[in-house]
């Protein structure tokens, strides 16, 4: 129990030992010394607190908010001395505040918690006392041998034992941890591999010796002892015989493994980044207004204190006759009563921090988030998933992005490869109907009639359809099976698993074609060209590197024939060729990857018999070698790729996902810089950036690959940064594999920054999650502070997502566990312009003009009654009363400006997306600078005069305003000022909105009326609980007066008339491109009205005229939020007010 109040309050100890022990089905041993280690559970926690952190977690996150913390003191003090107002007055808004933000941040904290419980309570299988039970993931101990059966995911790091193949062999697919969509095999040792059934695996006594967990997901050392016998068999262990937790089985029907890494300490939750608090930078912003309020407060404070003394060193003013002091007044410390006065002058002048600011903006970013949930152009109708907001503190922040940080794999791309062109003798060939037709030819054959393909047609498809490593499944037999059991009778579920998805389109295209690749088993291969069978002998594979960029088969024919089928880049075949044809294939290479189509050229040589031996004997001497390997390979591999005739090339398109080019280009004329980051290698990730339009044809591409010495890497960066200089006219798009960035940032991180920032575009491939993290947070850290933005689909996109400013998901194929770590989750990558672009741009203005309008209309609330107390010898009599000072921010002004917040609309949404370059008109913050904050100060300290002043100049010389010559006092004096101020700062919201529903309507002249109605019900009334009611009857005797009502209006227009008329100058005369927007969207509406009222003739001219202004139809652009893309419905409710 207390182990488990410790992990819970984050206070388990680390490990003791370097090395971990597993006894496979924790079969211990039975001597009496032995003390088990203490492992995780199989808990997977996300969220950021728990029942028993929630309450002081959340009281010091909120207390680290000046404002809550100012309110606190400002609380205290009213406690414990006397001050001139109530502490409910202060302490009520508190609690009412800290209690809303504490509910909002545990609702979106259980739904955390409910997405872990999701994936914590899945069913699993595993073996206990000699049978299969079912559980959940969660009670998964270390040393459980667990079943995991196809296409589902591994629920912990398990060590393989078996599978349900004779060899102990499995497949998986990795593309949620790093990104690759190709199959791996992983093998179980000989001594464990025989163990197929549940009664084999209890018997067995075996012990896994491993290094303690770490975060490097292609590292794992390990040794198992395995007892036969009595005799101990000691086996080693890698990376090959390690399920990773997140991996997915493929193409086995099941596979028993031993958890050796569990819950938080398995690899893939390793690579999370630990959750901190985001703030955004509207926040921090607020934290520095705040402050700088604060000092004003000071200021006012001990200005009016040591006035207070000034005027009291006067006798008469000190203790007049009205109010003598006690002798306990008299004799009391006279710094203890300037402590006392200036707290009270504190407590009093308070209000001009507005603690309902955060309240307010909690609502906002709360309610707000809903319209991202409720947006139909966020809504993905093939998989039925919509928009999900996991944290709304971060709304405002889609609106300053300046670098987005995507991964490849599932989230610019769709995870599938089509067939598209190829190049065979120097004819280009397009596949039609599933036959291959020359380029500019149709096909012409009968239906059913067998094509006839010459013999380098014929070679060139075979070449590809043997040419890989590509294994089958057969989906309706139980057991292993023999493979050729199916060549007489194709079977339609044959599924191929390939180590790269380009082989796969290869092997799919070709079998479309009539070369059908039938199976691989042991030595041989078999292939059915138009039906007929034939068997190959596969001798040798020449495995793909990275360095060689080709790979390459040796096979025997069915004549007896050796001959060696290879392919691989252009640059890393052509060379070596010396028949074929060669220019031509070069150009139509150079054709296909002008149209974004991978490609991959393919060639032969057919060996001799002495030639053949000679090579035989190479490899085997190379690959038995003890010493340099590696090297020798290489070298024996040159020796065999050589003298090649060239068949062909083929092109592949990587199915992009739907209008991921036009988003990248949208998010480049935002001004927003993206960054691809991925885990896939140099090749395909360069291809796929020139495709999507990450990289353009026009680019001058830099490469830092490769690098094996800091002295190298840095050399190659000087070099670059030169290269940049010199051709500052075009662009620069850089390339950094993950080697060569741990240089880069070990020792060169200055040097590597200013590469990057002076290229359009940056590709890194071959990325360790926590790499991806790191390349995140050198931008977060540089003297710049841009707004990061990072978006993925899969396990190893979470410490990427979680370290950047904002944190996408893409609800992809690759698990939920980048959408569980996420702040916002979508469907598409091409929902992230709408995103940013829309909704990032509406959150930002309404949030920014919200923070500033709090601060003007707080600094017009309480410098009048500064100003009062010139003129009450600063005795700290209020202007106000004091349920008016209770109410004016939370009833009198508050719903005006929430319900601004949430349906402002600057421009319409339809022009923000098509017009990208309005997102620069709000970057930097621009609308929460220092500038702007200063103007906003500003005119609540004019309009803050303007109410004093001028109710003042009405009331100070003759104060008889009642036609029965009754006279006014101090408290109609401050309602006059009061009223003055709640129309004046509810008008001044209303000049500033420019999107009018029928809720801003209401609230807008509902709030000026409640106030009136408020104010006669509560000063008509004799209400008994209060002890003194200074308001009776002063309310209406105000509005009895015609001067009353004349100097309301005089003062609101003098107020508000300059505002006006600046808006119209500054309008006119410099208008920014926003403003010139919204003109742009003013005339068009205004066309659409009047061509409604025509006659159809008629209109349809003025239609041709007003076309021609607009850049784009509406229907060549997404639709407003509340507007379906299937059939344009519209929405109801809440989002009907939206689309407006």
């Amino acid at each position: 129990m207390i182990r488990w109040i410790r992990q819970q309050l984050g206070f388990d100890p680390p490990h003791q030992s370097d090395t971990r022990t597993v006894y496979i089905a924790n079969k211990f041993p039975q001597h009496g010394h032995y003390i088990p280690q203490r492992f995780a559970d199989n808990r997977i926690i996300s969220s950021k607190y728990t029942i028993w952190n929630f309450v002081p977690k959340n009281l010091f996150e909120q207390f680290r908010r000046i404002a809550n913390f100012y309110f606190l003191i400002i609380f205290l003090v009213q406690l414990m001395i006397d001050t001139p107002t109530s502490p409910i007055t202060s302490g009520l808004p508190l609690f009412f505040v800290i209690t809303v933000t504490a509910i909002k941040q545990g609702f979106e904290d259980w739904l955390r918690h409910k997405a872990d419980n999701e994936v914590n309570g899945a069913p699993v299988f595993v073996v206990r006392s000699g049978s299969l039970v079912q559980t959940r993931s969660k009670n998964i101990r270390v040393g459980d041998i667990v079943r995991v059966a196809k296409d589902e995911t591994f629920p912990a790091d398990l060590v393989l034992l078996s599978s349900d193949r004779a060899e102990g062999t499995c497949h998986i697919t990795t593309a949620s941890l790093d990104g690759e969509t190709n199959l791996k095999t992983h093998y179980a040792v000989p001594e464990t591999a025989v163990s197929q059934s549940v009664s084999r695996l209890e018997s067995l006594q075996a012990v896994v010796e491993c290094q303690q967990p770490e975060a490097d997901l292609y590292r794992f050392v390990g040794r198992i002892t395995v007892t036969q016998q009595g005799e101990e068999i000691v086996r080693p262990l890698g990376p090959e015989n390690l399920l990773l937790r997140g991996a997915r089985l493929k193409n086995t029907k099941e596979i028993f493994g031993v958890a050796v890494y569990t819950g938080m300490e398995s690899k893939m939750a390793l690579n999370y980044k630990c959750k901190s608090q985001k703030r955004s930078a509207v926040e921090k912003s607020m934290n520095t207004f705040l402050i700088i309020y604060l000092g004003i407060l000071l200021f006012e404070a001990i200005l009016s204190t040591i006035l207070k003394y000034a005027w009291q060193a006067e006798d008469k003013w000190n203790e007049p006759f009205y109010n003598q002091k006690t002798d306990q007044e008299r004799n009391s410390s006279q710094i203890l009563k300037f402590i006392s006065d200036f707290l009270a002058f504190l407590v009093l002048y308070n209000f001009i921090i507005p603690i309902s600011l955060y309240v307010t903006v909690e609502l906002q970013k709360f309610l707000g988030s809903f319209f991202i949930c409720w947006d139909l152009d966020l809504y993905h109708e093939e998989s039925d998933q919509k928009a999900q907001v996991n944290t709304s503190d971060l709304n405002e922040e889609l609106g300053q992005v300046e670098y987005v940080f995507t991964d490849k794999t599932g989230t610019l791309t769709e995870n599938e490869m089509q067939f598209r062109e190829c190049s065979i003798n120097g004819i280009k060939y397009q596949e039609i109907n599933g036959k291959l037709v020359p380029e500019g030819m149709t096909e012409d054959s009968p239906d059913g009639s067998v094509p006839c393909l010459n013999r380098e047609e014929e070679l060139f498809l075979k070449a590809v359809s043997l040419c890989h490593t590509v294994q089958i499944s057969y989906d309706q037999t139980d057991g292993p099976g023999d493979p050729f059991s199916h060549a007489n009778g194709f079977s339609p579920q044959m599924e191929y698993y390939a180590s790269s998805p380009d082989e796969k389109a290869l092997v799919e295209a070709t079998k479309r074609m009539g070369v059908t690749f039938i199976g691989s088993h042991g030595e041989n291969m078999e292939i059915k060209t138009f039906g007929k069978a034939e068997k190959y002998k596969l001798l040798h594979v020449l495995e793909f590197d990275a360095d060689r960029r080709r790979m390459s088969v040796i096979l025997q024919t069915p004549s007896g024939e050796k001959v060696l089928f290879t392919k691989g880049a252009e640059s890393a075949i052509l060379p070596y060729t010396k028949s074929g044809e060669i220019d031509k294939t070069r150009v139509h290479v150079d054709e296909f990857a002008l149209k974004g189509l991978r490609t991959l050229v393919v060639a032969c040589r057919h060996f001799s018999a002495d030639e053949y031996q000679e090579v035989d004997r190479r490899l085997h001497e190379a690959r038995t070698a003890l010493q340099q390997r590696e090297e020798r390979l290489v070298e024996v591999f040159n020796f065999i790729e050589k003298d090649l005739e060239l068949l062909g090339a083929t092109g592949v398109e990587d199915k992009l996902q739907d209008k991921v080019q036009e988003t990248i280009e949208a998010l480049r004329l935002a001004g927003i810089k993206v960054w691809v980051l991925t885990g896939d290698k140099h090749e395909t990730a360069v291809s796929v950036s020139l495709s999507c339009g990450h990289f353009h044809r026009t680019m001058n591409i830099l490469e830092l690959v490769q690098q094996k010495t800091d002295n190298e890497c840095a050399e190659q960066l000087r070099r670059l940064a030169r290269r940049i200089k010199e051709d500052h006219v075009i662009q620069h798009g850089l390339v950094v594999d993950g080697a060569s960035l741990s240089l880069a940032l070990r020792e060169h991180e200055k040097l590597f920054m200013e590469v990057c920032k002076n290229c359009s575009a940056v590709l890194c491939c071959r990325m360790a999650p926590l790499q991806k993290a790191k390349v995140v947070r050198l931008l977060k850290t540089s003297p710049e502070k841009p707004i990061t933005l990072a978006i993925g689909d899969g396990a190893n996109d979470v410490s990427m997502i979680q370290e950047a400013h904002v944190g996408i998901g893409i609800m992809g194929k690759e698990g939920r566990q980048a959408v569980r770590n996420s702040d916002y989750a979508i469907a598409r990558f091409k929902f992230l312009a709408k995103l940013l672009l829309v909704h990032g741009h509406f959150y930002y203005v309404r949030i920014a003009t919200l923070v500033q309008y709090f601060f003007y209309k707080n600094v017009c609330f309480i410098t009048p009654q500064f100003l009062y107390q010139f003129f009450c010898l600063f005795s700290q009599q209020t202007l106000y009363d004091s349920v008016y000072l209770t109410l004016y921010n939370i009833c009198f002004t508050s719903l005006p400006i929430l319900v601004y917040s949430l349906f402002e609309q600057l421009v319409h949404p339809h022009v923000l997306q098509s017009k990208p370059a309005l997102y620069r008109d709000i970057s930097k913050n621009s609308q929460l600078s220092f500038k702007t904050f200063l103007y906003w100060t500003f005119l609540g300290f004019c309009h803050a005069f303007v109410f004093f002043f001028g109710s003042y100049i009405l009331m100070g010389e003759d104060t008889t305003l009642m036609g029965n010559g009754q006279m006014f006092g101090n408290w109609t004096f401050g309602t006059l000022v009061f009223t003055v101020m709640v129309i004046t700062v509810t008008l001044k919201l209303a000049l500033e909105t420019h999107f009018w529903t029928w809720m801003n309507h209401f609230v807008t002249w509902g709030s000026i009326a409640f106030y009136f109605i408020f104010s006669l019900f509560y000063g008509g009334i004799i209400w008994p609980f209060l002890h003194t009611q200074d308001m009776y009857f002063v309310f209406v005797q105000l509005l009895s007066s015609g001067s009353a009502w004349f100097a309301i209006i005089i003062i609101v227009i003098t107020c508000l008339f300059p505002d006006v008329i600046k808006k119209v100058f500054y309008r006119h005369l410099h208008p920014t491109s926003t403003q010139k927007s919204q003109m742009y969207t003013n005339r068009v509406a205004i066309g659409d009205d009047f061509i409604a009222l025509q006659p159809l003739s008629r209109a349809k001219n003025q239609l041709g005229k007003i076309s021609l202004l607009r850049p784009t139809r509406a229907s060549d652009v997404w639709t407003p939020c509340a507007v379906s893309q299937r059939g344009k419905t519209p929405a109801h409710g809440w989002a009907g007010w939206w689309s407006e």
